[in-house]
């Protein structure tokens, strides 16, 4: 397909966030022809649980639990921190694609993710056959504090021993002035709205912007989150085949649950 023939040829788009999430996002967006922009809005800082958090990767260092969770690839970024490496007798169970790369890159066998007709943490529960034989298993769930705790409910329904701990904290990053200017000016003339964090953010950020400006929110809920916040969008771009064709780029590299902040 020629450059002038992919349908987000003439986009640059902010994509709102790094890490294993940006680049694959990014990948996908220059295939369809878009010049992405990695602009992270929002970054991780220390969790309010810090001292369970030692505890707890303690254990995890040691082999204390049969399996540990993960939802999102700033994870990794967590572990690294604390320079804990898991225990090769615990085995590891993700949801997201841009999870499972981050873990795979740092070294790591997954063991369990969900299908791919149900990329999500309640379809990771359905097609994890060890979680229902009987038999009582310590796992630790790992999670931001925004992200629902879908896989601890789970796990505990099922009578198992679960540690749960909210790992770290989600917040805003300021754009840099160029960033800014160039949205704020058209030059940028996408934004891409991964989730209700990033959508305040944007609505913060960039109070004003151009007309013409495409914002695609990924999924209903974070679209009523962003505009309750603010978040400006111009209804004329409706359901538009550049914004549909924008969606449906970052949702085939993207599943939903690497929605998660």
């Amino acid at each position: 397909m020629s450059a002038e023939a992919k349908p987000l040829s003439g986009l640059r788009v902010l994509v709102p966030r790094g890490g294993a999430w940006g680049d694959l996002v990014a990948t996908a967006l220059r295939d369809q022809g878009a010049s992405p922009v990695i602009a992270p809005l929002v970054d991780f800082a220390h969790t309010s649980e810090e001292d369970r958090l030692v505890e707890a990767l303690e254990k995890l260092e040691a082999g204390y639990y049969d399996w540990m969770t993960a939802t999102s690839a700033t994870l990794v970024d967590v572990l690294a921190h604390h320079e804990v490496k898991i225990h090769e007798r615990t085995r590891v169970a993700v949801v997201g694609e841009a999870t499972e790369r981050a873990f795979t890159d740092a070294g790591y066998q997954v063991s369990r993710t969900p299908s791919e007709e149900n990329n999500s943490t309640a379809g990771l529960l359905e097609v994890w056959p060890e979680i229902d034989t009987g038999e009582v298993l310590k796992v630790l769930t790992l999670r931001s504090d925004v992200a629902k705790p879908v896989l601890t409910s789970g796990l505990i329904d099922r009578g198992h021993d679960v540690t749960q701990v909210v790992a770290f904290r989600t917040i805003g990053v300021p754009v840099s002035a160029h960033i800014k200017e160039d949205v704020e000016s058209g030059r940028i003339n996408a934004l891409l709205v991964a989730s209700a964090r990033i959508g305040r953010e944007v609505a913060t950020q960039f109070a004003t912007l151009p007309e013409d400006t495409i914002v695609a929110c990924v999924g209903p809920h974070t679209h009523r989150e962003a505009v309750a916040a603010g978040l400006q969008h111009n209804p004329r771009h409706g359901d538009s085949a550049v914004k549909r064709a924008l969606l449906d780029t970052v949702e085939s590299a993207i599943d939903q649950s690497d929605m998660l902040d």
